[in-house]
């Protein structure tokens, strides 16, 4: 399973039907958008999708609510 991490949309300004402000989401690995400026999202609709970095605040999360996210999404 590729690493998973967690950021918090602050910013969802031309996103508002993918995006959540205050939400948790999950943070695929994509070292080269990363590079860029991007994170890779998984969004609202359930599928991954780049969204500028500076939407997002990276977290930390409990291992117990991380098991809890990675459960909801599968």
């Amino acid at each position: 399973m590729p690493k998973r991490r967690f950021a918090v949309c602050v910013r969802n300004e031309g996103y508002e039907a993918s995006l959540e402000r205050n939400k948790i989401y999950t943070v695929l690995a994509d070292p080269e958008a990363e590079r860029d400026g991007d994170l890779r999202v998984v969004d609202e609709s359930g599928e991954d999708y780049l969204f500028s970095a500076d939407r997002f605040v990276a977290i930390d999360v409990p291992a117990r609510v991380k098991a809890s996210l990675r459960a909801a999404i599968g």
